[in-house]
């Protein structure tokens, strides 16, 4: 099941927003409800109601966020911040909601602070260490405004912006553009490509490059290998879009010849072997499936 959130964070009127399961006074006399909901009264929302797209009547229903709203209700809040599912798949929804993208998290955070609201108050609302959010304030500090634009939507171990931070801005966005290729975002790989960074491309060429588990022979040989791979992928996504446009007209071309009966007995009869490739070029070469 593929579910996808739109970016962009609406401001919403709390009426229009249909939750799908009732709050109980057993839930509201919980804990944890407490603790959003004075979160919510002294920072507000930092992570947004996730919600379906507006029926005929503007009604929308909540997939994610149940005590929040239930929390804005109670505090006579007129509207809630929310993001917008692509796909309505709110019956087989469950806990696979996309989580508020990394960046977006530092800027709630940052604007919060700003606001005059304690961190340790916001620790406490977020579930996490008060240095957790002092790290996740200064979390753009040192990276390149190029990769805050790749990374902005998406959610992203937050370790990976501390090994960025180790390159200069030009290779910051070189190793963010082989992660996006490969749609490999861990740390560990973050930490490869650090491995794999020349020394004059570090932020600070002048100290020794050390990566845990790696010696300094491994990290030249990696070195290697990687500009030889940056220089294989920029030739080809020089060519790319042209190929892949090749490879769906030729595609086409050779699912209407196979599709001529009289072509395709022919074939069949004398080169067996050649219309099996044709088939297998027509079957697996689409645009979704050639990117």
């Amino acid at each position: 099941m593929h579910i996808s959130f739109a970016q962009q964070v609406l401001q919403l009127p709390v009426s229009v927003i249909l939750p799908l399961r009732p709050i109980t006074p057993r839930i509201t006399a919980s804990r944890r409800y407490a603790r959003i909901a004075i979160s919510i009264r002294e920072i507000g929302i930092i992570e947004p109601l996730a919600v379906t797209k507006a029926n005929e009547r503007g009604h929308r229903m909540l997939l994610d966020g149940h005590l929040r709203l239930h929390a804005l209700k109670e505090q006579s809040a007129e509207t809630a911040p929310c993001i917008e599912a692509d796909d309505d798949e709110a019956f087989t929804y469950n806990k696979r909601v996309n989580r508020l993208a990394t960046v977006q998290e530092h800027y709630m955070i940052s604007r919060a602070i700003e606001r005059g609201v304690p961190p340790k108050m916001i620790a406490a609302a977020l579930g996490m260490d008060e240095k957790l959010v002092h790290r996740r304030r200064n979390l753009l500090d040192g990276i390149a405004p190029e990769v805050v634009e790749i990374l902005k939507e998406k959610s992203v171990n937050a370790e990976i912006f501390d090994v960025l931070r180790k390159m200069k801005p030009h290779k910051q966005f070189s190793a963010v553009e082989l992660m996006a290729s490969m749609n490999n975002f861990t740390a560990s790989y973050a930490k490869a490509i650090l491995a794999a960074t020349r020394q004059d491309d570090l932020a600070k060429p002048d100290r020794a490059k050390k990566v845990a588990g790696v010696t300094p022979e491994q990290m030249a040989r990696m070195e290697r290998e990687l500009e030889t791979l940056n220089h294989d992928f920029r030739v080809r996504e020089a060519t790319f879009g042209d190929d892949v446009l090749q490879l769906v007209l030729a595609s086409r071309y050779l699912q209407r010849l196979i599709e001529n009966r009289n072509v395709a007995g022919y074939l069949e009869a004398k080169h067996a072997d050649i219309i099996a490739e044709f088939r297998t070029i027509v079957s697996a070469s689409t645009l979704d499936s050639a990117v």
